[in-house]
């Protein structure tokens, strides 16, 4: 489930380039759209809001949905969608049938994708597109740490004994997108380059406006200070620094597409 408390439209922005280019990775792969608008489905700050509009902004209505008000009065200030809607995507329906719903590192927050995939896939236009986007990088120490140190130091709060990955293999997205349409799926590893942090790891400067929120929700300050601190020294060996403080993390994301 999505942390409780408002996204920070600063700190996501802090590595806005990294954040960015898989989604311009995505809308490359995005072709000919039939008539219809395009939904921005959690779009977040807004970030790909003006290649959306550069691309297919001529004659249709780009609209953008998300359920924090602080990330969406940032995507205001870009000016470039036509409508900005707060809902939840679970429960969101639209008003007339899209010719593309694109989703950038958001739709790994929502559960039982089986469903959700199935219900975007049943707004869609005739030969309308599906494009997502989600990160799938939960093996990786910088997200295996959060979960094996919060069930460790605050098991009261984090049973994590069942816990499964929100984000499935990419034949089982394939799998489950099949009978809907075309489809293509595809993962990438990028190798992401972060700059020397003043205050802590730079592997837990960049997760901390996304993947850690949900633990530090449920941390006190002298309970989340601890938590960091033991994440940051274990990063250090995962993700040794250069001589120049900065370190390289790979970052696996899964992509596909869906034209039904």
């Amino acid at each position: 489930m999505p942390p409780r408390s408002d996204w920070n439209p600063e700190a996501y922005s802090r590595f806005s380039g990294l954040r960015l280019r898989p989604a311009l990775d995505l809308l490359a792969q995005v072709g000919a759209l039939p008539p219809g608008d395009v939904i921005d489905l959690c779009c977040g700050n807004g970030a790909a809001g003006p290649a959306l509009a550069a691309r297919f902004g001529a004659g249709r209505s780009i609209l953008g949905l998300d359920a924090s008000p602080a990330m969406l009065a940032v995507a205001q200030k870009a000016g470039c969608y036509d409508e900005l809607i707060e809902a939840d995507a679970k429960a969101w329906t639209p008003g007339a049938a899209p010719a593309l719903i694109f989703s950038n590192a958001a739709l790994h927050w929502l559960p039982d994708h089986s469903e959700l995939m199935a219900r975007l896939a049943g707004f869609l236009q005739p030969k309308g597109k599906l494009a997502v986007q989600m990160p799938r990088q939960y093996g990786a120490p910088s997200h295996r740490f959060l979960r094996d140190f919060a069930a460790e130091m605050f098991p009261d709060r984090f049973d994590l004994a069942d816990w499964k990955p929100p984000v499935a293999a990419p034949v089982e997205y394939y799998r489950m997108l099949a009978p809907f349409g075309r489809v293509d799926v595809w993962e990438t590893d990028y190798v992401q380059r972060l700059e020397a942090a003043p205050d802590g790891h730079p592997v837990r400067r960049f997760t901390e406006a996304t993947a850690m929120r949900p633990y530090l929700d449920k941390l006190d300050e002298g309970e989340a200070a601890d938590y960091i601190r033991r994440y940051d020294k274990a990063l250090e060996a995962a993700y040794p620094p250069a001589e120049d403080g900065s370190v390289l993390m790979p970052f696996r994301r899964l992509f596909f597409t869906l034209t039904v």
